[in-house]
């Protein structure tokens, strides 16, 4: 298991988001997002608009994917 932060992953706080692989990790933070959005909280919602481009156009942000793939990969284990 490994961890990334909501901000590590361009959001706006530290909450921790631990798993086995980046794709893990994505999927908790996306997550996070969407309950933040409901709870209203503005500060998220940069990164959740951020967030909705980036499964609406898989292509034009297969960057900050990789990127954040090679991110996970380089922390330790937790």
């Amino acid at each position: 298991m490994k961890t990334m932060t909501c901000r590590a992953l361009g959001g706006p706080c530290d909450l921790a988001h631990q798993g086995a692989t980046a794709d893990d990790v994505i999927k908790a933070q996306d997550q996070h997002l969407k309950e933040a959005e409901k709870a209203g909280d503005p500060a998220h919602q940069p990164a959740r608009d951020a967030m909705k481009s980036r499964w609406r156009h898989p292509r034009q942000s297969m960057a900050w994917y990789r990127e954040t793939k090679e991110a996970f990969a380089a922390l330790p284990e937790s």
